[in-house]
């Protein structure tokens, strides 16, 4: 019983922020992972509703509050929409300068050799990151997706389940790249932009546009904060 308390207290503490379908997967991360998970915040749900047995706690705003209650707590932004979990992590940075921001990297995630992983980075299940890769702060790897050797993934990027990416590769800050999407090596790709499902992009792709297709074309300019999920 002692050995049992012990453990409990040396757990990491996360505090998740969003209670959607994408936060589950997260959930299941943590707990595989073994950390102590104190509960969700969720703008639009009712305190003490629960997802996968977790209780609302509040909302952003009160995130101060609940983090002083829970000594050396970590905050996990499980928000998939890239522009919408940056607006949270500035919120959340904003109210409370000391915050530590947790990665949710699945113990079957494939990590390379010389691999730099950012601050509030997910890594689902089954993901690949080769070797010489660089991923930035709260970015987001899907199922199954797979990063090549020497990209460079900027801030709030996101790959999507099935995603292939080749080497040499730069995706822009609030990027994404779309579920089951192939990037040919050696590509720069603008900020703010997205890759629709499916495509095959073989050229540089600036900031702000979708483009889709095989091979992927110009669909249309798309404005900061426009939603993609």
């Amino acid at each position: 019983m002692l050995l049992k308390r012990l453990t409990n207290m040396n757990k990491q503490k996360v505090l998740i922020v969003g209670s959607s379908g994408h936060s589950k997967v997260i959930i299941d991360i943590f707990e595989r992972n073994y950390f102590e998970i104190i509960g969700v915040i969720d703008d639009y749900r009712a305190k003490d509703e629960e997802t996968l047995g977790y209780k609302v706690l509040g909302k952003v705003k009160d995130i101060p509050r609940i983090i002083n209650d829970f000594d050396g707590c970590n905050i996990f932004v499980a928000i998939g929409d890239n522009w919408g979990r940056q607006c949270v992590v500035n919120k959340i940075k904003a109210m409370v300068s000391y915050v530590k921001f947790a990665s949710a990297i699945h113990p079957s995630a494939q990590i390379g050799k010389n691999v730099t992983i950012g601050i509030g980075v997910a890594l689902m299940a089954g993901a690949i990151v080769n070797a010489e890769a660089k991923i930035g702060d709260f970015t987001f790897i899907n199922t199954k997706a797979s990063a090549g050797h020497d990209i460079k993934m900027l801030s709030f990027s996101s790959l999507a389940p099935g995603v292939t990416v080749g080497g040499n590769v730069e995706i822009g800050e609030c990027t994404a790249i779309s579920i089951g999407a192939t990037i040919k090596e050696k590509l720069i790709i603008g900020n703010y932009s997205i890759i629709g499902a499916g495509s095959l992009l073989m050229k540089n792709c600036p900031d702000k546009v979708i483009v889709y297709g095989i091979p992927a074309k110009f669909i249309r300019n798309r404005e900061v904060g426009e939603k993609h999920l």
